[in-house]
């Protein structure tokens, strides 16, 4: 049961607000003060507090300031029937979830609790995030490559710059936003991730900048975007060269002014967020094809981290397989496995197109399906001549060249469609398509799931 603190100098108020959320199943407590409401708030540590602005004895701003100092992420809606666009905007700058005025519309009242409701659980779940990716995500490998880019992650997580990262598909560049996160002086505050590649384009400005209440059909409520829910923290753009014209015109506004504007609302919202964004693409190349603007490119590119591809610091493959291995086998419950000296140097001779999570996919791949606690040289060969003699044979035959692209295209896709474990978003972002063109190319070749069950999504 989820519990709201009214915090309301009214009693006669109090109590209709007790009635009616009771009604729908919450608990309720109570104080007739500010000083009270602190003491209470210390108490119960409630899901969502209501909060009246003019009260005696310590107004609301002064209550908001104090309960954000004891928990930045509680849910905080003001009410007041004094309220004006200024205070309004104000209680949001300090923190408080949304403002609502008086006599209330208790339909709107209930959406907006449950919308707190709902952002305070995205919290809990990103926190729970963080965690686990302080537990155990870093770059691992003692290559020159390495340590210059550890060296330079640290530099830049010092600063409050933006920072462009670039390099291939499974190089790891969401780690290296994610580290330079955790290295700054924002890492209590939120890391929020947006892929905007797998995004649809009619939805990208909403899931950055957010809408009022009734803007979208099919999602009446209020739609907070991850730049105010990034507030104080950081936001990772990734793939940004996938941003349409008119979306990078609105991020050009936003990173210059500092502030947000909700689609269909003509507030504008302050915000603190450091911009971290990444590509695989040319950036340079896009800006000459008019593809990209430069002076978004200028905004963003403040400071630059090139993460190197696998090929160029095979030295640290023997490491990542270890790690790999311990972390495969933990996460399906099995046996530890090995990798023989052989199966490593072999291993550390392959040209790795795909990267870390090539290399990552693979060792998943062979513990899994061998029937050894000690993977060899003959065990790899043999994985990956099951793929390459579906190539001869087609290289082989007498197909056309129509007939190689459509053939030689299909099996990459199952493999890669295998590799990610049918999960479609993964692989869309693994062969660097949309999700939707993945989709047509399943279509188009009759690829089916062998799993009957549709792990999808």
């Amino acid at each position: 049961m989820n519990t709201v603190l009214i915090i309301e100098d009214d009693k006669a108020i109090v109590d209709v607000l007790k009635m009616i959320l009771e009604h729908d199943g919450f608990k309720i407590e109570k104080a007739f003060n500010g000083p009270t409401g602190i003491e209470k708030f210390r108490e119960v540590n409630p899901d969502v507090v209501l909060l009246d602005i003019r009260m005696p004895k310590m107004d609301g701003i002064e209550v908001l300031q104090e309960i954000r100092k004891i928990d930045k992420s509680s849910v905080i809606i003001m009410i007041s029937g004094h309220g004006n666009i200024e205070t309004a905007v104000q209680t949001t700058k300090l923190g408080a979830y949304d403002f609502i005025s008086k006599p209330f519309d208790v339909e709107r009242l209930k959406l907006t609790i449950q919308n707190g409701l709902n952002y305070r659980k995205l919290l809990a779940e990103n926190e729970s995030m963080k965690q686990k990716f302080d537990a155990d995500a870093e770059f691992l490998g003692g290559s020159d490559e390495m340590k210059r880019l550890k060296d330079q992650i640290s530099r830049i997580a010092s600063t409050s710059s933006r920072v462009l990262i670039t390099g291939e598909n499974g190089t790891g560049k969401e780690l290296a936003a994610k580290q330079v996160h955790k290295l700054s002086d924002r890492a209590d505050n939120p890391f929020i991730h947006v892929n905007c590649a797998i995004i649809p384009k009619d939805l990208l400005e909403v899931e950055l900048f957010g809408s009022v209440e009734g803007y979208l059909s099919f999602s009446p409520g209020k739609r907070l975007g991850k730049f105010e829910i990034a507030n104080g923290g950081t936001l990772f753009l990734d793939e940004i060269a996938d941003l349409s014209m008119e979306s990078q015109a609105k991020l050009l506004n936003v990173l210059g002014e500092n502030k947000i504007e909700p689609l269909g609302s003509n507030a504008e919202i302050p915000v603190d967020v450091r911009v971290i964004s990444s590509t695989n693409r040319d950036l340079d190349q896009l800006i000459t094809e008019g593809k990209f603007r430069e002076d978004l490119y200028h905004r963003l590119n403040v400071l630059t981290l090139v993460i190197p591809p696998l090929r160029s610091r095979k030295e640290d493959i023997p490491e990542l397989v270890c790690h790999f291995t311990k972390e495969i086998c933990l996460k399906n419950e099995m046996p530890e496995k090995s990798f023989t000296p052989k199966a490593l140097d072999y291993l550390s001779s392959l040209k790795w197109p795909g990267n870390v999570r090539e290399l990552k996919n693979t060792i998943e791949r062979l513990i899994i399906l061998s029937d050894s606690d000690v993977i060899d040289r003959k065990n790899i060969e043999s994985e990956n001549r099951a793929y390459s003699s579906e190539m001869d044979k087609l290289v082989n035959s007498e197909s056309t060249l129509r007939d190689f692209q459509d053939i030689s295209e299909k099996i990459f896709i199952e493999k890669k469609l295998a590799e990610n474990n049918w999960n479609i978003s993964k692989t869309a972002e693994a062969l660097d398509i949309q999700r939707s063109h993945l989709y047509t190319k399943i279509k188009q070749f009759n690829i089916e799931n062998p799993d009957k069950d549709d792990k999808s999504h």
